[in-house]
């Protein structure tokens, strides 16, 4: 272990290079946790905190609402269960998450991706400053308190796509779980157990957390964490700029700093 100052513990650790030679291990933890409660309309409490990654809440449907399946074989436009309104008509280009004619939440449609259920284009660098705004819009259509007096199918309906909703606004709202989920749709799987066996990274984790450990004050804490930002906001772009050469190697290199980065800024967060 380094016994070194503060300073020179941080200013060194800052400096390195990081390069993938030798073999050290070191557990990742996962930066996912699951929604394990029912959302709530009024709170906003209920899309903060962890993100939630790759929730799959697949509802098969019987009887009448086998004619509200998202698209048909032949490419039409999906209708809805209840009343068969044909999507195109009511719900223009938005996802057909709830009908317009009829107001029933339709059943969860695994083909519709978390970009297309806020209107976004499906890539890296998007405006999160309106997310939000859209996702308490689709909450106010889409939240089980809406359906209490509804049949129980509907019910089920809408519980999967409340949900689905919000695991959407926590994945794309954070740089991290939002490059996790675009590689994901590029069928590059990122395992967020992994072991990492990059002896020079682990180094400068060490001593970065060293000096957080022997921090003076929130002052020299708040040093630290303005530094590590300065990190995150390097791999981000460094992760964009590999998704658009389609290098996902690289890519899922810049993930793993990320998360390394990360999860030194949430230790920081807890001690100020």
């Amino acid at each position: 272990m380094w016994k070194r100052s503060l300073n020179a513990s941080l200013s060194a650790a800052l400096r390195r290079t990081v390069a993938p030679t030798g073999r050290a291990a070191v557990r990742v933890r996962s930066s996912s946790q699951r929604l394990r409660r029912r959302p709530s309309l009024s709170s906003d409490a209920g899309i903060a905190g962890s993100s939630l990654l790759g929730r799959r809440d697949s509802l098969r449907c019987s009887g009448r609402s086998c004619c509200s399946e998202s698209a048909s074989d032949d490419g039409s436009a999906p209708k809805c269960w209840n009343c068969g309104a044909v999507a195109g008509k009511s719900a223009g280009t938005a996802p057909f998450l709830a009908c317009g004619s009829c107001r029933s939440v339709q059943p969860v449609d695994e083909s519709v991706d978390y970009f297309q259920i806020f209107g976004l284009e499906k890539k890296y660098d998007i405006d999160v400053s309106n997310l939000e705004g859209k996702y308490k819009d689709w909450q106010k259509k889409l939240h089980p308190d809406l359906v209490h007096s509804k049949s129980e199918q509907e019910k089920e309906y809408a519980a999967g796509q409340s949900a689905r909703v919000i695991d959407a606004y926590r994945t794309l709202s954070k740089p991290l779980t939002r490059a996790i989920y675009v590689l994901k749709l590029e069928g590059v799987n990122v395992d967020e157990e992994e072991t990492v066996s990059e002896p020079e990274l682990l180094t400068e984790i060490l001593e970065i957390r060293e000096a957080v450990d022997e921090a003076a004050d929130s002052q020299a804490l708040r040093q630290i964490q303005s530094q590590m930002e300065d990190k995150l906001r390097h791999w981000y772009n460094s992760f964009a700029s590999s998704l658009h050469t389609r290098k996902f190697e690289d890519a899922q290199t810049c993930v793993r700093r990320m998360k390394y980065y990360t999860r030194v800024n949430e230790e920081i967060t807890k001690k100020l």
